[in-house]
């Protein structure tokens, strides 16, 4: 063989290795066809869960047994089972999907039916043991509701809703106890999203300052709402929000932009906004009208789903990079296996995206379940929470946890127990850190995309009071990578942190007597009790 055929068949050994890994890099399956009896897919956002068992949930805005809707429960692979079928008395026709709580069972809504005829807020069990916890009756708690409630850092349920005049964010318990923690601009379509800073963050379809909808934040400590961005040449942002690996909200709006196709969008929890992807005019292989929002993968790449359009005509589907560079359409959809995909994506644990298309497949018009293999790596998560003291339990989802040797945090230790493969729950130890959740296995460390906080504590000072000039020695735990140390709300100009469970700070000019807090990347711990100011 001559040097030049050498050459030749190297090069053709790597176009055929980068074509293996294109083509699967984008294999689309259909796993399931919608039937009948099954009902049509939910509209957007339909969120799908994955639960305890690894298994992935989701509802259908028909079919069941009486043709108000079905919870269903579907393997990785494919096999489908409907676990719960809605009644105008229990609730009727849940657009929205479903979302995991801490405890396992999953929450969601309907639009209509509940002792109101107006809606309800539901738990059903993995086994398919339906409550309703609320029925809204449009007497200033809203009504028809469209998405799911999430969980937040205090256990409660939020969610938005609303009917002519006026729309509410509430608050609901798990047992069911409702109550009004706020009022937003207008009508939300968008799930809330439960962000690494323990706030919640959503968008409105409509009003503010250009009446394109807004962004804005709920703090579920203070019950108050701020907008952080107002919509103005694109509008509309139907699908829900997602927080990045770099902490920016990415997401989607249905209209708008120079094409009237909608965006891809990136926002900072600043409001600092920056347009990553037009869609283009009708008829555009890219696609148009993204109502579902997008996810991120391990290769650090947004996938999304436009609902028509592009090369087929139906739909599609498309990645691009957090800097708007790479855009690509990754599958066109077809009415043979699936069209005009509404819903969100679900990004399994095992690196498989999931999700639905509301047409097409088989039984048309009922639509399909499909997954996206495009060769990203598995990972882990923590359901709900982003953080947690010392010795507070944090629950995790993934797989292979039945050989896992190690669970750490940051570069922490903490100890464990594997439930079942494919969720354990661990408890971070003094020395954990903020930072990524690595779950330790034979066959390859698992990571969380997200960093998880270690919420730091003040135990004592001493001395208890003083005059300015003073050196406090504080002691804690998750004191590492303090960035301030306030008396009152003075901060100390003078202080060091000694270990993880001790700092040293002085007393600041104009302090007064109020409480100590120590600021860390974990969060800010607060004393119980005063510093005295002499």
């Amino acid at each position: 063989m001559t040097t030049r055929q050498f050459c030749d068949r190297l090069m053709l050994l790597a176009v055929l290795a980068l074509a293996s890994t294109l083509l699967h890099a984008q294999t689309y399956t259909v796993l399931h066809n919608f039937n009948e009896t099954e009902g049509c897919c939910s509209n957007y956002p339909g969120m799908m869960a994955q639960g305890r068992d690894g298994n992935i949930y989701g509802a259908t805005t028909g079919g069941g047994t009486h043709l108000y809707g079905n919870i269903f429960k579907m393997t990785p692979s494919g096999t489908l089972t409907s676990i719960y079928s809605f009644d105008p008395t229990n609730g009727a026709y849940p657009q929205g999907g479903i979302s995991l709580g801490q405890d396992g069972n999953f929450y969601g809504t309907t639009y209509q039916g509940g002792a109101h005829s107006r809606g309800t807020i539901f738990k059903v069990t993995p086994a398919g043991v339906h409550t309703v916890l609320y029925s809204f009756s449009d007497t200033g708690d809203g009504a028809y509701p469209k998405t799911p409630p999430v969980q937040a850092q205090d256990g409660n349920l939020y969610g938005t809703t609303g009917n002519g005049s006026q729309y509410v964010l509430y608050q609901v318990t798990t047992s069911g106890t409702f109550t009004i923690a706020a009022t937003i601009l207008s009508q939300s379509y968008s799930p809330l999203l439960l962000g690494i800073d323990g706030n919640l963050y959503g968008t409105t379809l409509a009003n503010g300052t250009y009446n394109g909808g807004t962004v804005f934040q709920f703090s579920p400590s203070l019950k108050t709402v701020k907008t952080i961005f107002n919509f103005h040449n694109e509008w509309s942002p139907t699908g829900p929000l997602m927080q990045g690996v770099d902490g920016a909200l990415y997401g989607t709006t249905s209209s708008g932009g120079t094409g009237d196709g909608g965006v891809v969008f990136r926002l900072t929890t600043a409001g600092v906004y920056k347009i990553l992807h037009t869609f283009s005019t009708t008829g555009a292989t890219d696609g148009r009208f993204a109502y579902s929002g997008v996810v991120q993968g391990s290769d650090k790449f947004l996938y999304g789903v436009a609902s028509v359009d592009g090369p087929g005509g139906f739909g599609t589907l498309f990645k691009v990079s957090t800097t708007g560079t790479g855009f690509a359409v990754v599958h066109s959809f077809a009415v043979a296996t699936g069209d005009t995909p509404l819903t969100a994506f679900l990004a399994h644990t095992n690196g498989k995206l999931y999700g639905q298309t509301s047409h097409g497949g088989t039984h048309t018009p009922y639509g399909v379940v499909y997954s996206l293999d495009a060769g990203l790596s598995p990972f882990v998560n923590p359901v709900v929470l982003h953080s947690a003291k010392v010795g507070g339990t944090v629950e995790i989802l993934g797989q292979g946890f039945t050989t896992a040797t190690g669970v750490s945090f940051g570069t922490g230790t903490s100890t464990f127990t594997a439930v079942s493969s494919t969720y354990m729950t661990a408890k971070p130890v003094a020395g954990a850190l903020t930072g990524q959740i690595t779950v330790q296995e034979p066959s390859g460390n698992l990571l969380t995309p997200l960093k998880f906080k270690i919420v730091p504590s003040i135990t004592s000072f001493t001395p208890t009071s003083g005059t300015v000039g003073t050196q406090v020695v504080i002691t804690g735990m998750s004191l590492m990578g303090a960035t301030a140390v306030k008396f009152g709300a003075i901060a100390a100009t003078v202080f060091t942190v000694d270990s993880n469970t001790q700092a040293t700070a002085t007393v600041p000019n104009g302090a007064v007597t109020g409480k100590i807090q120590i600021v860390t990347p974990g969060g800010v711990a607060t004393s119980a009790t005063n510093f005295t100011v002499n």
